[in-house]
């Protein structure tokens, strides 16, 4: 038995070297088939989760970390060193995942500022604060004196205030502040130490910038705030004084700890924060987890788009797996024949072809898995689909071999023709893939392409079966044209057209598998393209939309001769001053809301658009308003015009004025995607308060301006605001460009996971279906070999022979790229809303959108499959030796 077994072994890998061709196509196709598999899903969580720790480091300390607030209110409930030491225990009692997520943690306990003022011997009232932090002597350097150690009875509190609070209210060491309140008397403070924080951005100080650098006020509508730090001695003091006292117990979640495959276990964690005990008049919230719900409704399209990217590349790949295979097995018709002339059964012929199988693909699929494995990222649940690429690659010959020997034939047969009536075991394939499709194109309208439980393989696949029945419908239907035009071309001169035309209106069932390969590769491909277009046609007027300039200035107030420096500023060409009030009162017969007032002057705010290149049309209801009496004609959204009806009155900041509603629009240019509820009143036609109208957004048009420059501008205008001047603005000038906005939407969520699935299916459907065109040169070579050998006989020259693929592959390929760009171009406005694309258009809606480069890029697509199967015709043509074709006899 073992001798049997050992010469079985050596026949096998002796016919492996004879058919070392064929068998190293299929196994470089199983490779890439098990990287794909392996490597991309495995790149994909690479990005997301690199995507999704970048959009959590992006969100402020307010809403990314878990704060837990305790307020009491009484001397006796003051314990600020057992409040310190319970940091550790609120973590532990935190739901898993969330104790092992937790990369940071700070307690601090707060008097004040609200309602604590003192005179300093620098500056105006200011409100000051006591603050016991964690960590802070770790965290800071003192420049002068030392830390406070306060010692009950304590007299007075001693405090230490960081550089720019002792500079701006004039402290220093022994300086003695009186805190008044509430209480009749005041608390002494005395101050100990001034200090400079080693890192001011270190997350410590998040909630404490005030202790850093003090907030600057606002004349008198808004004080100065500062506040010291003490300990926890001079805190409860502060807090017996006061009567009040805040805990603040506050846990970073660590985004290098974080991925996306655990997100809805943190959501839940991060759901039930909310809901846990923590003692007396505590509470505890956080908004992390609606950013990571935010990022997982991302993450669920994306899945799905991958998927279905994913789908259409496997499928094209394992439709040239049975290519290859069938290649093969009619390469070796012969021998497979001979065998069954002899006696050999089916199964013997399986068997045979399997032992080939083995010895190579395998092995194949084990290296592609490898190499998949080294694409850095989190391995993805695929290693079903691994097996699934395996058993095909190695079956497929076996397989096909045994289904081609299931009847006995002997004598040769021409492969180049289609039978009069296709077989019912045909017709019910075809039917069962277009049923299959449409009930997938039904389900996916009606459930969606990505659910709860995750993305389902059937509706992934549901393109790839739309792809694969547009496929058979035009390879049915385009024989017979073909056939048409060859008749007219037999009328013309020479014979080539002819030829080439009558070879391609057959239909051979040996280029039909190829060319539907085609099919499937270029439906990925400009599905690709036509969803990547159409999502940058909505961020483009998401942006417009957001910013309707070229830049835009936003700030607490500036001065109207703000807007003529601006004006003359380097690069500037035009230039509209705004007022955005946000939850402004309006009043009227439907009772007191709150909108977002706005106030524009349309003529400059017109001119801005149209030099910004932006489309944003002015209501005439706004640029034909006058000044008079009477109710300012104003735009306002649907919601406002259904709450108070013909007009109101809008009580703002600078003034009260009466509108009468002119117009209603869903949203206006500078407002945004969802704008909510907003009026908008023409400045022209606004009536002068005392002072005049000061803006605080100002919209830019223009090239080659700088952004510290107009910063600058801003920056002085807002000071000049403020009578007296001040040195530190509450409100810094923020410059945004509309293309800065346009970038930021464009590397924000899981964007990054979107480009890839979109470069991988665009490269690798064009790549792909360049293959199956050459496997369609392949397929006919032997039968094409035999017509040129005969025409050569006759005078055909090679430039002619040439000319006889052209004619041949023309109408077929185009065809193939057509159905598939047809199909691709459909399946975004087919789907619908299933896609979920609205995910990644900041709110704007996504309509289908061609890119002007797809028709070129087809057309390249078509001359390059034309190049590359001259080339292999050329290759090909060579190692058959045409000239001895004929003397060979039978197909070869």
């Amino acid at each position: 038995m073992s001798e049997w077994a050992s010469g079985s072994v050596r026949e096998a890998l002796y016919r492996v070297r004879v058919f070392a061709g064929q068998l190293a196509l299929l196994a470089a196709l199983a490779l890439v088939a098990a990287v794909l598999v392996t490597g991309a899903p495995k790149a994909a969580n690479h990005l997301a989760d690199q995507a999704l720790r970048n959009d959590v480091a992006a969100v402020p300390f307010a809403g990314r970390d878990i704060i837990v607030r305790q307020s009491p209110f009484f001397a006796n409930q003051v314990n600020v060193a057992g409040a310190e030491g319970a940091l550790e225990g609120i973590a532990r009692d935190f739901a898993p995942p969330l104790p092992g997520l937790i990369g940071g943690a700070w307690f601090s306990a707060t008097v004040g500022p609200e309602e604590v003022r003192t005179r300093a011997p620098r500056g105006p009232r200011t409100q000051f604060g006591l603050r016991m932090q964690s960590g802070a002597t770790e965290a800071t350097r003192l420049t002068a004196g030392r830390w406070p150690a306060n010692r009950e009875p304590v007299s007075w509190v001693e405090v230490a205030v960081s550089t720019d609070v002792a500079d701006q209210m004039g402290l220093r060491l022994g300086t003695l502040l009186r805190l008044e309140s509430d209480p009749p008397v005041p608390l002494a403070v005395v101050v100990v130490g001034i200090f400079e924080p080693i890192d001011r951005s270190a997350p410590l100080w998040d909630d404490a910038r005030e202790a850093l650098v003090p907030a600057p006020g606002l004349g008198d509508e808004i004080p100065p705030v500062a506040v010291a730090l003490t300990d926890p001695a001079g805190l409860s003091a502060a807090a017996s004084w006061r009567g009040e006292v805040i805990y603040t117990w506050r846990y970073r979640v660590d985004e290098h700890r974080l991925h996306t495959g655990m997100l809805d276990e943190v959501i839940g964690a991060l759901a039930q924060v909310e809901r846990g005990e923590y003692g007396p008049a505590a509470s505890a919230g956080t908004s992390l987890d609606t950013v990571l719900s935010r990022f997982d409704d991302q993450m669920r399209a994306v899945r799905a788009l991958l998927g279905v990217v994913q789908a259409g590349l496997l499928a094209t790949l394992l439709g040239l797996v049975v290519l290859a295979a069938r290649l093969a097995v009619d390469r070796r018709r012969a021998e497979f024949v001979l065998l069954r002339a002899r006696g050999g059964a089916v199964r013997t012929i399986g068997g045979r072809a399997l032992a080939e199988s083995i010895v190579v693909l395998p092995a194949a699929v084990v290296a592609g898995w490898l190499l998949g494995r080294l694409v850095p990222g989190r391995p993805a649940d695929t290693g079903w689909l691994l097996v699934l690429v395996g058993a095909l690659t190695v079956l497929a010959v076996p397989v096909l071999a045994m289904a081609g020997q299931r009847r006995l034939s002997f004598t040769a047969r021409r492969r180049d023709l289609v039978g009069a009536r296709p077989s019912a075991r045909r017709l019910v394939a075809e039917l069962s893939v277009l049923g299959l499709a449409v009930l997938g194109v039904f389900l996916l309208r009606r459930r969606g392409l990505s659910q709860d439980t995750g993305v389902d393989p059937y509706l992934v696949c549901v393109p790839v079966l739309l792809a694969t029945g547009t496929a058979l419908i035009a390879l049915r239907i385009v024989p017979w044209p073909l056939r048409q035009a060859g008749r007219f071309a037999a009328r013309a001169r020479g014979a080539v057209a002819f030829l080439g035309l009558a070879r391609a209106g057959r239909g051979a069932p040996a280029i039909v598998g190829p060319l539907a390969v085609v099919v499937v590769a270029v439906t990925t491909g400009v599905f690709c393209s036509v969803v990547t277009s159409t999502i940058a046609a909505a961020r483009d007027r998401a942006s417009a939309l957001e910013i309707p300039a070229d830049a835009q200035l936003t700030g607490f107030r500036f001065t109207p001769e703000t807007v003529d420096r601006l004006a003359a500023a380097p690069g500037v060409a035009a230039v509209a001053p705004m007022i955005d009030f946000p939850g402004t009162p309006i009043r009227g017969s439907g009772g007191t809301e709150f909108a977002r007032f706005v106030v524009v002057d349309p003529d400059t705010f017109r001119r801005v658009v149209n030099r910004s290149g932006v489309e944003a049309p002015i209501p005439p209801a706004l640029a034909d308003a006058t000044r008079g009496s009477g109710p300012v004609p104003a735009v306002v959204s649907p919601e406002v015009a259904a709450t108070f009806g013909r007009g109101g009155a809008a009580a703002t900041r600078v003034g009260y004025f009466e509108f009468a509603i002119a117009a209603v629009s869903d949203t206006f240019p500078g407002l945004g995607v969802d704008p909510g509820r907003f009026i908008v009143l023409p400045w022209q036609a606004v009536p002068q308060p005392a002072s005049p109208l000061a803006p605080n957004r100002i919209l830019i048009a223009g090239s080659g301006f700088t952004m510290d420059g107009l910063r600058d501008i801003g920056d002085e205008g807002q000071r000049a605001y403020v009578e007296g001047g001040i040195t530190t603005l509450a409100q810094p000038t923020e410059v945004t460009t509309r293309a800065g906005h346009r970038e930021r939407l464009d590397s924000t969520g899981a964007n990054d996971v979107l480009s890839f699935a979109f470069l991988v299916g665009t490269a690798g459907a064009a790549a792909l279906a360049l293959l199956a065109i050459g496997f369609a040169v392949l397929a006919e070579a032997r039968s094409r070999g035999t017509a040129l050998s005969r025409l050569r006989t006759m005078g055909l020259s090679s430039r002619q022979s040439r000319n006889l693929l052209v004619y041949e592959l023309v109408p077929l390929v185009c065809v193939a790229v057509l159905s598939g760009a047809l199909v691709g171009t459909l399946l975004p406005r087919l789907l619908g809303p299933t896609l979920g694309l609205d995910t990644f258009t900041a709110g704007a809606p996504a309509r289908t959108q061609l890119d002007p480069l797809l028709l070129a890029g087809l057309l390249v697509l078509v001359l390059v499959a034309l190049a590359v199967a001259l080339t292999v015709e050329n290759v090909v043509n060579r190692r058959m030796r045409l000239g001895e074709v004929l003397r060979l006899g039978e197909e070869s």
